[in-house]
This record gives C-alpha cells, sequence and structure tokens, in this order.
C-alpha cells in the first residue's frame, strides 16, 4: 500500500529502513503496562510537531537502536488504531486530524502487528494543530529529531498566519504621504510609464495613485486610514519603516570566492545614504547582480536583448524572496553573489510544501500587495509560476537545479542558484584522484551523489533529492551502498545525517584556537555561513559611508566581531572563548537570557536545556564561558546537560574528535 504523497510502500519490517533519511520518524514500543498494547501519551505530542513542521511516521511497537530497528508487534493493534481515531477526531484532545483512513496501516511484528502512522503536514489554514483545547503551551515542532514546544511568539505567529491571506494590508493609522520616500515613489511611476505610458494611474497624484495599488487604504468598518505595510516597506523612509517593523533588515554581499567566505568585496545595508526600502533595494542588488554576467547576450529581430533567462531566473529570484518574507521575523533579507552562485534569503517559511512550489501552478504570497506592485511595473512572474520559471531558465545552462529549502529555527527559506553543471569535468577529474578507477563502477546517481559531495562538501539526503528526479528509496539505497564503499562517510542519525567524502577532516581545538582568524566587522549568516571582512565600499543611491579597505588583508592577531566572539576561518559561525573579550552589551544580552539558572540554584532539566540551547544558537561556546554564563559547574554541565543534548543531536560539538577536550565548544543543531 501506498501511503499518503510520499509514495513509501511499506509492506515489510525491512522496508522501514526505506524511510529513515527521507521522513522524520519516531518509533515508541507503546506495550503498555500488560505488553498487550497501549497508546502512549507521547505520541500526540509528536502527532502535533509533525502536523505543523514537514510531517512524518509514527511506529508503534517499534523500537529504533542507532541504524537498526527492534521490532516487538502489539498483540491488540486493532483496539489501539481505534483509539487513536478516536482522539485523533476528538477536538478537546487534538485540534485537527490530517491523517485519512489510507495513512494507519498494520504490517506483521514477531509478536503482533506494528502500527505505521504517517502524519500529513498541516496546511497554513490548518495550523498551529495544538493539544488539549488551547494552542498556548500546547503546540510542537519537530526540530533536530524531537518534539519542541513551540514559544509563545511562535504560537501566535502560526494563528497570525492562519489569519491573514497577505500580512501585507495591514493599515498603520497615521502613517500617510509624508512618510513616504518621493524619489522612490516617482521611480516606480516612470517604470510603470516606460511599461505602459497611457495608464490612467499615472494621471493621479500620489496619495490616490497609492490608493489604486494599495499602498494607501481606509477601513470601512472602523474608518482608520493610512499606508499599509507594502506601502510602507516598499516606498517608506527608513526611519519609518523601523517604526512600522522593527526587525526589518536589509543586506547584500558580494564574496569574491567560491567557497565559505568570511570577506566580501561589496556590500548594501541601510547605512543612511538611501532610503533603506525594498524596491529601492531591489534596483540597487539587481543591478550589481546582472553588471557582469559571463551570458552571451542574444539578437532579435536585429536588436541585442540583454534580458537573458539568466537575468529573468535572478530578477524571479530576488523579488521571490521580497515578496514571501515574514517581517515580522527576526531573520535579515540577505542575498549573495558568489562567483559560483548566487543565494536568497528570506526570514519565514514557505506556505506552501517546497515540492508543490518546484511544480508550480499554485501560490500562497504572503505580501499580495507587493507582489502585484512589482507585477504592475512589469517585474516578475504571474503568481504559482515563478519557482518553475527559474528553474526552466537554469536549466537551460544546463546548470544545477535550484535549490530551494526552509530553517525552521529560526524560520527562514533559502533559495541557492548555482552555476554548476551536475557532474562538471573538473569535478570527475577531482572524484577520479580521489577514488581511481573505481569511480567508474557506479552508476549516474551515485554520480551526482559524489559529484555534489565534491562541490558543496557536504550533502543529504534531501539535497539529492532536490536535484534529482530518482524516487527517494533509490537514493537511500545509493547512500547505503555508497557508505559500505567507502565513498560517503556519514555523519548523525536517521534524517539529519550528512555525508562528506573521505578524508575532510573536522578542525581541531589547535586549528582554531591556536592561530588567527579572518577580520570581520560584523556576523551575519550566509544560509548558516559567518559572513563579512572589511571589503572595499558598496554602491548605493548617493554616497556610501562604507569604509574602504584591502579585502584580502589578513591579520596574524585574532579577529572578533563587535561583539568580542572569535571569528575563524575554520567554523561558520563565531565562537565565544573569552567572556571579557565580549562587549558589555552583549555579555548583558546572554546574562538576561541565563537571567533563570543564575538566579536559582535548582531548575529543571527542561529549564536549563532551553537556555542553553537558547544561548548556543548560532555561535560556538566553549564549555568554559557556557558554564560562567549559566553560572554552573563545567563538568557537571557537560555531563548531565549538554551530552544528552548532543546525544538527542540537538546540539554539536565543534571538535567531536576530541569530545572532552578542555577548550569543547557546543552550537546548538540546524
Amino acid at each position: 500500500m501506498t501511503l499518503f504523497s510520499k509514495q513509501t510502500d511499506i509492506s515489510t519490517i525491512a522496508d522501514l529502513h526505506l524511510i529513515k533519511e527521507s521522513h522524520e520518524l519516531e518509533c515508541k514500543k507503546a506495550l503498555g503496562k500488560d505488553g498487550l498494547g497501549s497508546v502512549p501519551k507521547s505520541m500526540w505530542e509528536t502527532y502535533s510537531a509533525f502536523a505543523n513542521t514537514d510531517g512524518g511516521f509514527l511506529l508503534l511497537g517499534v523500537k529504533e537502536m542507532d541504524d537498526s530497528f527492534e521490532p516487538f508487534g502489539i498483540p491488540k493493534a486493532e483496539i489501539l488504531v481505534s483509539q487513536i481515531y478516536d482522539t485523533l477526531n476528538n477536538k478537546q484532545k487534538v485540534s485537527f486530524n490530517t491523517v485519512g483512513n489510507k495513512d494507519i496501516k498494520l504490517i506483521p511484528g514477531p509478536n503482533g502487528d506494528i502500527i505505521v502512522i504517517y502524519v500529513p503536514p498541516a496546511t497554513r489554514k490548518q495550523k498551529p494543530v495544538y493539544l488539549n483545547n488551547n494552542p498556548i503551551g500546547n503546540t510542537y515542532k519537530r526540530l533536530h529529531e524531537g518534539d519542541r514546544l513551540c514559544d509563545d511568539e511562535t504560537v501566535k505567529r502560526m494563528l497570525a498566519e492562519q489569519q491573514y491571506d497577505d500580512r501585507d494590508s495591514k493599515i498603520f493609522p497615521g502613517y500617510n504621504l509624508k512618510d513616504i520616500e518621493d524619489e522612490t515613489l516617482i521611480r516606480f511611476r516612470q517604470m510603470l510609464r516606460l511599461r505602459n505610458s497611457n495608464h490612467p494611474f499615472l494621471e493621479l497624484n500620489h496619495i490616490d495613485f497609492l490608493r489604486k495599488i494599495g499602498g494607501y487604504k481606509r477601513d470601512r468598518e472602523t474608518g482608520k486610514e493610512g499606508l499599509t505595510l507594502a506601502g510602507i516597506l516598499m516606498f517608506g523612509k527608513w526611519e519609518v519603516i523601523q517604526d512600522a517593523v522593527p526587525y526589518y533588515f536589509v543586506d547584500y554581499q558580494e564574496r569574491p570566492e567560491a567557497k565559505t567566505e568570511l570577506r566580501w568585496v561589496d556590500r548594501v545595508v541601510p547605512d543612511g545614504t538611501w532610503s533603506g526600502n525594498i524596491f529601492d533595494f531591489y534596483q540597487i542588488v539587481y543591478r550589481k547582480m546582472t553588471t557582469d554576467l559571463k551570458v552571451p547576450f542574444q539578437l532579435k529581430k536585429g536588436q541585442r536583448v540583454e534580458d537573458t533567462p539568466v537575468h529573468e531566473a535572478i530578477r524571479e529570484a530576488l523579488i521571490n524572496a521580497l515578496v514571501h518574507a515574514d517581517y515580522m521575523g527576526r531573520v535579515s533579507i540577505l542575498v549573495v553573489k558568489r562567483p559560483d552562485m548566487f543565494g536568497f534569503r528570506n526570514p519565514g517559511l514557505m506556505r506552501i510544501p517546497v515540492e508543490t512550489a518546484y511544480g508550480g501552478g499554485i501560490s500562497d504570497c504572503r505580501n499580495r500587495i507587493m507582489h502585484q506592485m512589482f507585477l504592475l511595473a512589469g517585474l516578475g512572474e504571474r503568481a504559482g509560476s515563478g519557482i518553475p520559471k527559474i528553474i526552466q531558465n537554469w536549466d537551460k545552462q544546463h546548470w544545477r537545479k535550484p535549490y530551494l529549502h526552509e530553517i525552521q529555527e529560526p524560520e527562514q527559506t533559502l533559495m541557492e542558484l548555482r552555476m554548476q553543471s551536475l557532474i562538471p569535468d573538473e569535478t570527475m577529474d577531482e572524484l577520479r584522484d580521489l577514488f581511481g578507477k573505481e569511480i567508474d563502477k557506479i552508476n549516474m546517481l551515485e554520480r551526482i551523489i559524489l559529484a555534489t559531495a565534491e562541490s558543496e562538501g557536504v550533502i543529504s539526503h534531501q539535497r539529492i533529492q532536490s536535484i534529482s528526479e530518482t524516487h527517494p528509496h533509490d537514493i537511500s539505497l545509493s547512500l547505503q551502498n555508497l557508505v559500505k564503499s567507502n565513498f560517503l562517510v556519514p555523519t548523525g542519525k536517521t534524517k539529519g545525517r550528512t555525508y562528506t567524502l573521505p578524508g575532510r577532516d573536522l578542525p581541531t581545538p589547535e586549528d582554531v584556537f591556536s592561530k588567527g582568524g579572518v577580520s570581520a566587522k560584523n556576523t551575519e549568516s550566509d544560509f548558516g555561513k559567518s559572513s563579512e571582512h572589511n571589503p572595499a565600499s558598496s554602491e548605493h543611491i548617493g554616497e556610501s559611508s562604507e569604509h574602504k579597505a584591502d579585502s584580502s588583508k589578513h591579520n596574524s592577531e585574532k579577529e572578533r566581531d563587535t561583539k568580542g566572539r572569535l571569528i575563524t576561518a575554520e567554523f561558520d559561525f563565531p565562537v565565544i572563548d573569552q567572556l571579557y573579550e565580549l562587549s558589555d552589551d552583549y555579555l548583558n544580552e546572554l546574562k538576561e537570557k541565563a537571567k533563570v539558572p543564575r538566579n536559582k540554584k535548582r531548575v529543571a532539566v527542561e529549564t536549563l536545556s532551553s537556555v542553553i540551547l537558547d544561548l548556543c544558537r548560532e555561535q560556538y561556546i566553549t564549555i568554559n564561558a557556557l558554564s560562567q554564563i549559566v553560572d554552573r559547574n563545567s563538568d557537571g554541565l557537560r555531563q548531565r546537560y549538554i551530552k544528552k543534548l548532543v546525544e538527542k543531536d540537538e546540539m554539536k560539538m565543534a571538535f567531536p574528535s576530541t569530545p572532552n577536550h578542555e577548550k569543547q565548544a557546543y552550537i546548538t543543531s540546524e
């Protein structure tokens, strides 16, 4: 039987291995005190977590080992299935049931049947899926192979996403034409004039023009009127945007090399030299991204056509990030240009599944008015066709399929457009040097997997799915075969497992702490990567205030960011190694996060574990520094808390080869 849309046929115990890396998976013995079977209470937390994230499989009557399953079977499985359906349809217990009649299946086990439950992900309109008739304190998400209780802010964000089809239609009373950057609005109107010189909107004054395009509205029920969020974001002044959307930040960085890099050679951020709004950001960044594209121009009716498929794909990807962003989120808009790729990051998760976005035809735009504004100016694709257009145009260059994916915490969506073929000649040469003639004995899918590992450094089941039309089952088998044949080295468990080529050594403490890093003014995420060296200035509208410097200059001393964290080429994130190096403001911020354990000697394990995970998010902290922040003995902290978090894959060690090193550092898994 095929379960739901995941097309995974599970008929025997052996088939369970096929879903370990391609799906979220949770196993529970569920035998009860009498050994006949009982629905575990913790199952409902997992159900909520699966439904609120990407879905997954629940297996009852099975214990999961490191790389295998220990099946038991449940003697009275049919009774449990009936109880499960009853609870799923009880609104007092579960807010919404995503499990259909065909999503639960029984397969034979040693002492009874194993219950296989596929939990489909909930839609935006169905989330949050919560327990006990109250979303606050009863909503879970799946993070790092565990069920994480959602904080109040996350739940409220889900409720807002559920309620509003477009987030940018919100009216801000008291915001008016004085809050608009006049030059930006004039440039927008000029673009419309170039596209359609007879458009009736062009005859209107500014305020009426904004009314027509959705930038200014009046609520008929309350009588309140003002600029909409769309109007403020697209055309507003920088200080006005900051007042309306406190976490708003846009960032463009050009990196000089095709690798994880701490330097940038050009940057655009709101620095006071330009408006800081979305429309100006789009115009500046699109021009910079396409200025030196090495794509042959085309001729059409004897005229040079500057707008190639690559230009079109980059434009659509940039607009896609801007109109789908959750501007109430804490992650910034980030656009990165490297010699080998273009990267786009926006705050907020996709409103439709990634697979659906790849297919096209369905759209659920978070900022619909902004999207319509871009369309009015002749920019962007109609709803539901943007991602397929990007894929189609990238495929015309025979480059890797664009990679669209999500990070659950903090919530963000990433798109990578790599200018590489699936198996470049130089990559095959590298693989032949590494594996010899053995590379010619494997199939095409396995070559693609190895080529991706060579070019990108690390791969996962999910990444191979994104660039191949191959069935997830076949990808799992190929990965297993490559590991057995010593072509790949695995790290981690089940769905979180990653793979590298042999010989890719992990950094040691001496690599990081015994030599200088690369200079950085700040640390901004590049899809999980640290950012910039102090470079030449960006070109903005007006004069740039950025200082110029030699972007290739390296200092022999340890370099730190403005918060006092160590920046090193060995890691993608900054390192807190000494508290006295931190700025007073940042140290106080960390202490505020740790105020509960700092003020109380006895706190629940879950409470201190949550504080540790929060402190170590997007930065490494050494064990000694961490123990000082939370005011706990370092040995006890490592043994009682951190060790368990690492075992559950909720935290990662900086130096796995020397787990008890005195300078060991930890980071929250993402």
